[in-house]
């Protein structure tokens, strides 16, 4: 009894995990700068493997954690604002992206001239028809955030995990499937990243944001997997629900790049 449980937190044991991933992100980081340099892409691949197997054995861990009691609503309400502060980061993130965008739209800046003519974007770049291809994606990643939101409401509201099962297969075909259009539609850019500001800004922005859906993707995938194996109670799903916000996040960045990146700045 002296050692029982008398509060509602849970104490963390030692874990070697945060020095690992550390070790890995550096050597990772050290790597892509010899890559740079023409050392080759070793150091980077290793630091890459390490910070991936981190991720899964120390995500694995608190998987376990939430499975076997750890997680207390007291405990669920702080990794719901450790997420919600990791989102607003992102929000971040992208938000320089969009201003570098804008900036350069609004005040065209040339190598030797003071400005370009006021034109964007510069002479010579053809950029993509917005109402093709690109509002194809936007379609296809607005279903894919409706199947997620269906997959919620089937665990929370009806405890009914077929629908959550077949709305998070939807969801993540649908993910997949923008991934793929995506990159049909960089094989078919009539522009570089290098040699010109428009380009790498569209390719940082889209491109970050790509790999955001990646990630997405696997995201809800590993809540299907966990379902699959008797995961997520309409009251303890904490995951899962931090996927779904995730995704959410990504469909609206996408609908600021579509408006701003293709239709305006275009």
């Amino acid at each position: 009894m002296a050692h029982a449980k008398n509060h509602d937190y849970h104490i963390l044991n030692p874990s070697i995990w945060p020095l690992v991933g550390s070790v890995g992100a550096f050597v990772m980081l050290l790597g892509a700068v010899l890559w740079m340099h023409g050392s080759g892409p070793w150091a980077f691949l290793i630091g890459l493997v390490a910070v991936l197997y981190v991720m899964y054995a120390w995500w694995a861990e608190v998987v376990v954690e939430g499975e076997t009691g750890d997680h207390t609503p007291v405990v669920r309400i702080g990794l719901r604002y450790g997420f919600i502060m990791f989102i607003m980061s992102e929000v971040m993130f992208f938000a320089a992206w969009f201003w570098s965008f804008f900036k350069h739209a609004m005040y065209p800046m040339g190598p030797q001239s003071p400005a370009i003519d006021g034109v964007w974007p510069p002479v010579g770049i053809e950029t993509f028809d917005p109402w093709h291809l690109p509002l194809i994606n936007t379609l296809i990643l607005l279903c894919s955030g409706m199947a997620a939101t269906w997959a919620h409401h089937a665990l929370v509201h009806e405890n009914n995990r077929e629908d959550m099962k077949w709305g998070l297969i939807l969801a993540v075909a649908l993910g997949a499937l923008f991934t793929g259009f995506q990159i049909y539609e960089y094989s078919h850019a009539a522009f570089g990243f290098s040699g010109n500001i428009y380009g790498a800004n569209f390719f940082m922005a889209t491109g970050f944001h790509g790999f955001h859906v990646l990630i997405g993707t696997i995201f809800l995938l590993v809540c299907l997997f966990r379902l699959m194996r008797g995961h997520f109670t309409p009251e303890k799903h904490v995951g899962f629900e931090a996927a779904a916000w995730y995704w959410h996040f990504v469909d609206v960045v996408w609908l600021f790049l579509f408006f701003a990146v293709y239709v305006w700045g275009g």
